[in-house]
């Protein structure tokens, strides 16, 4: 019995194959238009709308799946391209400072040598704090006494005057602004030699006051105020002569006072300090 049906199976397996093979030469034997194309033909219209129908159903999901890979290759792109941005961003900063740092630099070049400061040992530093203040009446530099500053040595920049320093530490130094309230500088006038002392006019930090100057006294608007490098009773010059101070802006004369009131506005910007100089050696200019 099982042989029988081992046999018959067998025949059946047998016979399948034989028709596919017939059937194969025949199709690829056929012209276009024979009775097994028109079958296949036929196959394809009764299966093309259930394939199109799928495909429209299918389509909000293959739809749905497109739109995550391009968002997802779209915030990628996104993520890279504000990367590069801010590295381009931070180098064009970068830049941007350097080239200040080499401008200023050109500039306190200049001014040592019209002024003859290389003989006080000038040491160049940079800002790395400003006081807390509007007013921004002290700063920190990155040098300090083991670079040969101390206490009471006068600080510059590429457009004069700056201040002088008030506190030292190994590697850094506090240098007060010639805007504080505690600072006085023996000044004059280079058009015409008048002296006084340049002192800040109270909550206004871009305007300095030349005090002490006589109504009697010719000064203009647009005259260049320079240190006067001497001693006054008033106040010890810390300053050699001839370093700009800034430059008359207005001058207020009554009748009521003996002074004039005269105005000035430092040539240093001095909120937005970068690189300094400090002159560690002693000055022969005072008298």
């Amino acid at each position: 019995m099982y042989d029988k049906t081992v046999r018959r199976r067998r025949a059946v397996l047998g016979l399948l194959v034989a028709c596919s093979l017939i059937l194969l030469t025949a199709y690829f034997g056929e012209s276009a238009g024979s009775p097994l194309h028109s079958v296949q033909r036929g196959f394809l219209e009764v299966v093309s709308p259930i394939q199109d129908g799928a495909s429209r159903a299918l389509k909000p999901v293959r739809d749905l799946f497109g739109w995550f890979g391009d968002t997802m290759d779209a915030k990628d792109e996104r993520d890279e391209l504000r990367e590069q941005l801010e590295e381009a961003r931070a180098e064009a900063i970068a830049n941007a400072a350097a080239a200040r740092e080499v401008q200023e630099l050109q500039k306190l070049l200049g001014l040592d040598r019209a002024l003859g400061l290389d003989e006080m040992s000038p040491v160049s530093a940079r800002v790395i704090t400003r006081s807390p203040t509007l007013w921004y009446s002290q700063v920190t530099i990155n040098k300090g006494s083991s670079d040969g500053l101390a206490v009471d040595q006068p600080a510059i920049n590429g457009d004069g005057l700056v201040g002088t320093v008030t506190s030292v530490s190994g590697s850094s130094a506090i240098v007060t602004l010639i805007t504080d309230h505690t600072s006085g500088v023996s000044a004059k006038v280079a058009e015409t030699g008048v002296e006084g002392i340049v002192q800040p006019a109270v909550g206004k930090p871009d305007d300095l006051l030349l005090e002490f100057i006589r109504r009697g006294d010719r000064i203009e608007k647009g005259q260049k105020v320079i240190t006067a490098g001497s001693r006054s009773s008033r106040y010890e010059s810390l300053f050699p002569p001839g370093i700009p101070v800034g430059q008359v802006t207005k001058v207020d004369d009554t009748e009521l006072d003996v002074y004039q009131r005269v105005h000035v506005r430092p040539f240093a910007q001095l909120r937005r300090l970068d690189v300094v100089q400090v002159l560690t050696a002693p000055h022969g200019g005072a008298t």
